[in-house]
């Protein structure tokens, strides 16, 4: 999504298919910043917020700026200094936001994921990007999923060229944080957000079904 009109309708269709968080993605803060956040805030008052901004510095700063918007989560990756992870995991400590460390592109990624838990983070995000599939679309989190799992105590979440069945599977693979939203808005190889809210809603409803069981 890239502006909030479009993001509000994917976001009510995911509601009432009864997916849990919503989030918002990364293209969606470049293009509305904040003003996303507090829309979907005022829109879905009971559900908790990602605000995906893959934060690399002034880590304390905007995940103040985030949790004030209504965001409940924050993303910080693992690749950042230290520093800034602390940064991070004080502002959610003093606002009360939970932090998601994303161990992409991290070149020993268990030992990024326990340095992540190590320094505060609340989940740890197992990311295959979406570049880095471009370029080789046999990568996915299966890469490292197993190892991560078994190496940190705290929840991990799973995302990147996993096709719905698989994500649907996370729980069984020991990741309980099932995210779907790539599959739902690539076509062609370009970002372009489904036109059929009917579909959506009906493919949204069985994933939420099977994540459900999965659990």
């Amino acid at each position: 999504m890239t502006n909030i009109t479009e993001a509000l309708e994917m976001a009510k269709v995911a509601v009432e298919a009864g997916v849990d968080w919503i989030e918002a993605g990364t293209p969606l803060l470049l293009a509305e910043g904040l003003h996303a956040v507090r829309r979907l805030r005022e829109a879905f008052p009971d559900h908790p917020i990602v605000a995906d901004l893959k934060t690399m510095d002034g880590g304390y700063l905007e995940a103040e700026m985030m949790a004030k918007a209504g965001a409940t989560h924050v993303v910080v990756m693992g690749v950042a200094h230290p520093a800034t992870i602390r940064a991070v995991v004080r502002a959610g400590r003093d606002f009360g936001v939970k932090v998601m460390g994303d161990i992409m592109a991290a070149p020993d990624p268990v030992a990024c994921a326990k340095m992540m838990e190590e320094n505060g983070v609340d989940y740890i995000i197992v990311h295959t990007g979406y570049d880095e599939r471009g370029e080789d679309p046999a990568r996915t989190p299966f890469d490292h999923l197993e190892k991560v799992v078994k190496a940190v105590n705290i929840p991990v979440q799973a995302v990147g060229g996993l096709s719905i069945d698989q994500a649907a599977e996370m729980p069984k693979h020991g990741a309980p944080l099932v995210v779907v939203g790539a599959p739902l808005v690539i076509d062609k190889k370009e970002f372009s957000p489904s036109t059929n809210p009917e579909e959506l809603l009906h493919i949204l409803k069985e994933l939420v079904a099977k994540v459900k069981q999965a659990g």
